[in-house]
């Protein structure tokens, strides 16, 4: 039976009040305390005006104090809105106007009651040993809305994706069959994550011990599956790849026999990177998503069927249905490319502030993804239809460009995005990542990986010019913005070296 979130906290811990529900850099919470603290917090939000359905802006990096603040908008019958800790003043600023929250939760020295809206800080402060007034139970209510995740797309510009779902959960039953009850899963992407936020809260709702990283690294990610025991982890392809550049004898040294299940989602993952996976894990043990923020369909992969059929996302599950659409609306043939549209349900299961939906009256939706279906069913993509570069009449998907690139060995992330250019119309440019070193060897070295896949690019995918980063050129969670990328390296704000090719 679904209950609040609230009573399944509370239920919790009341069944197991010194289980450990959460590991993470700014503290260990039991299933007891996260109730005590979600309450007072809650309290707190009360206090400043927070009724039934309003937002509250969850403004707080990874780690226990973002669980509590979660909790406790809950408890007060609101719904989180998540979203980046490092915005610039003038992101907030849309952003808030978008949400419009009744209070912004921060982290320690950041509150501020005075502001509009009031900035409350979310700070671990031992508790007292027994409870008092302020942990008796607040009167159980739920948001019509569990979550708000913040996304930016393709465009840049932000908007919030309201879940039609409500904060109601079954405690006793698994979210979905690749996330069951009772594991002890890793957080390593950002808890602002639409994909992230869900798969640890439901995890947490339903058993999960939280293992919470402040960020991804390929070697703490190992030492945490060790340590704790981690048996459900979710990862995407910028992450998979950074484990697998950790050097081969590390990766066979570590202890990852506790791990019963990989799930990856979030972007295309290139086939060489999927098969090492699946090589190093076993394929028994690894599972592919495709799905979006707005849980408007969703196709899943095991290991074993990929190894049949290199690159699909796999076949629709959970009652969607899908179709691949030509340019004119019209049903694509088996292996042609077109636009991935999903149904799953005939309401919607959510609503934008700040953007458009493309959802038909009949209940077809779309996330802008280029794919094709095979003669049996399986889906495979290629790229976001609004990233395609259309370079000379030849149609060229960014995403090609960034496997060859990133088949380098000397390349850790790439990211390839459109240029406006006289001649061609559109023009490829691309930005990868590569090791620290003095300019003239960071020179060279983009001079030999250029040399190295211009037979895999080819004439039509030819760089107009190469740019050089030490840092990922992709969040925790796999995403990048291209267009915003390509301003920035525009006026040369973000790279330390870069090539010109021909024009």
């Amino acid at each position: 039976m679904r209950r609040s979130i609230s009573a399944v906290l509370s239920w919790l811990a009341e069944t197991d009040p010194d289980r450990v529900v959460v590991v993470a850099p700014d503290g260990v919470l039991t299933a007891g305390e996260l109730d005590r603290r979600g309450t007072r917090l809650a309290r707190a939000l009360l206090a400043h005006g927070v009724r039934r359905d309003d937002l509250v802006t969850v403004d707080l990096s990874n780690g226990a104090a973002h669980v509590v603040a979660c909790a406790a908008v809950w408890r007060a019958g609101a719904t989180p809105q998540t979203q980046p800790p490092a915005l610039s003043e003038a992101e907030r600023a849309e952003l808030a106007a978008l949400a419009r929250p009744r209070v912004v939760l921060v982290g320690p020295a950041q509150g501020d009651a005075a502001t509009t809206p009031p900035r409350v800080e979310v700070a671990l402060h031992p508790l007292p040993p027994v409870p008092d007034a302020d942990d008796q139970p607040l009167p159980d209510t739920w948001a019509t809305c569990w979550k708000a995740p913040t996304t930016s797309g393709s465009t840049g510009r932000p908007k919030l994706v309201l879940a039609a779902a409500p904060a109601l959960v079954d405690p006793t039953q698994p979210v979905a069959p690749f996330l069951p009850r009772g594991q002890v899963q890793l957080v390593a992407g950002p808890l602002h994550h639409s994909a992230v936020f869900t798969y640890a809260y439901r995890g947490l709702m339903t058993g999960h011990r939280l293992v919470v990283l402040p960020r991804f690294d390929a070697r703490a990610w190992l030492g945490a599956v060790a340590e704790h025991g981690v048996t459900w982890a979710l990862l995407v392809p910028t992450t998979i790849r950074r484990l697998l550049a950790l050097p081969p004898d590390e990766r066979a040294a570590a202890d990852v026999s506790s791990l019963r299940m990989i799930l990856h989602l979030g972007a295309p993952i290139a086939p060489a990177d999927k098969r090492a996976l699946l090589d190093w894990l076993g394929p028994e043990r690894v599972l592919e998503v495709y799905a979006g923020s707005e849980s408007n369909g969703l196709t899943l992969v095991r290991g074993d069927e990929w190894l049949h059929r290199p690159g699909t996302v796999g076949r629709p599950v959970g009652g969607t249905r899908i179709r691949v659409l030509r340019a004119d609306g019209s049903e694509a043939s088996p292996g042609e490319t077109g636009t991935v549209w999903l149904h799953r349900g005939d309401a919607p299961p959510y609503r934008y502030r700040g953007g458009t939906s493309r959802r038909t009256a009949d209940g077809w939706d779309t996330l802008g993804d280029a794919g094709y279906l095979d003669a049996d069913g399986w889906l495979f993509l290629l790229d976001r239809a609004d990233d395609l570069v259309v370079r000379g009449g030849v149609n060229v998907w960014p995403a090609e460009v960034e496997r060859i690139l990133e088949a380098d060995p000397t390349v850790r992330s790439a990211v390839a995005f459109g240029v406006p250019d006289l001649d061609l119309g559109r023009a490829l440019e691309a930005v990868v990542e590569v090791a620290e070193g003095a300019p003239e060897a960071v020179a060279a070295a983009l001079a030999s990986i250029l040399a190295r896949t211009a037979p895999a690019l080819g004439p039509e995918r030819r760089l107009r010019r190469l740019h050089a980063v030490h840092a990922p050129v992709r969040d925790d969670a796999g995403k990048v913005n291209r267009r915003a990328l390509a301003v920035r390296v525009a006026d040369r704000a973000s790279c330390d070296t870069e090539t010109f090719l021909d024009r």
